[in-house]
């Protein structure tokens, strides 16, 4: 067993130069998320990093540079992959060692570029259901992709990955009203709009009132039951792994008391978890992990 686990150490050796960008990437892009993962024992960490590049990559096509020929080209790129012709690029590159180590999944590949490709035909969902079906695609299909680096249970616990993936991208949602708002997406589910008679010229206004707020609130207290539920996962994620997993939670779901701190501003302000808040969180997580906690 050691001397297989010296062979893996050299074989992500050989890409170092690539994972140092994989590094770099996530580093820049998103500082809770590497916080809480460059806790990971360095192989694990590195996979993750790699991973993340990738979807970056798929992110940014539409996103920053709303051109879906990138995004063809980046699933012409996994097909090369899957079938061992790696592409010249960074990522492709420090995704060797990863596939070659953990019993990784083709599918969330491909379902992450689906979500991207969503984004590129936008409609704003109808109902809460197609919400978080656009959710899977664009989040959780992330979360199926780390999920084999993270546990060796993997198979057992897809449904609670499934439901953080999507959590989080309620989260994103609802912090970021105002940005979207600008991209001429709306990605509050028509029908929630409804319920709580908040309309999109309320919106495109600013408009923070009692509906706005409860309707926010709805969607929020959706996201915090996905977390709760996604929680269930723990004890079959490796040891090792358990505390960036849960701190990684943690602060995302921090985002969501961020925006009630802040007044419910979500059109004009970034909100985001504090140092000392991911203080008073990582002391939370080292509690619940001994058991101190009973949530």
């Amino acid at each position: 067993m050691m001397q297989r686990k010296n062979e893996l150490n050299e074989v992500f050796s050989m890409y170092e130069s690539d994972f140092a960008i994989c590094e770099q990437t996530i580093r820049n892009h998103s500082k809770s998320f590497y916080k809480a993962f460059s806790k990971l024992p360095k192989q694990k960490a590195l996979s993750i990093f790699a991973i993340y590049s990738f979807c970056r990559e798929a992110d940014d096509s539409i996103d920053v540079h709303n051109d879906l020929e990138r995004l063809n080209k980046l699933k012409l790129e996994l097909d090369d992959f899957l079938a061992g012709e790696i592409p010249d690029r960074y990522f492709w590159r420090a995704l060797v060692p990863v596939f070659e180590t953990y019993k990784m999944d083709d599918q969330p590949f491909y379902d992450m570029l689906a979500g991207q490709e969503k984004d590129w035909h936008f409609h704003q969902p109808d109902t809460q259901a197609q919400l978080e079906e656009y959710s899977y695609f664009v989040a959780s299909s992330v979360g199926l992709m780390l999920l084999p680096i993270l546990s060796d249970k993997a198979e057992y616990i897809k449904t609670q990955a499934i439901q953080l993936g999507q959590a989080m991208q309620i989260t994103n949602i609802l912090r970021d009203i105002g940005e979207d708002l600008k991209n001429q997406r709306v990605y509050l589910p028509k029908e929630v709009m409804r319920t709580f008679n908040v309309s999109l010229d309320m919106l495109k206004k600013e408009t923070i009132n009692d509906s706005f707020i409860e309707m926010w609130e709805y969607e929020a207290n959706r996201a915090e039951q996905l977390y709760e539920q996604s929680t269930t996962m723990l004890s079959a994620i490796d040891e090792d792994c358990r505390e960036a997993l849960l701190l990684a939670m943690y602060f995302y779901k921090g985002i969501l008391d961020a925006v009630r701190q802040n007044g419910y501003q979500c059109y004009n302000k970034r909100n985001f978890v504090n140092k000392k808040q991911q203080f008073e969180l990582y002391q939370k997580v080292k509690s619940r992990l001994k058991g101190s906690l009973k949530e």
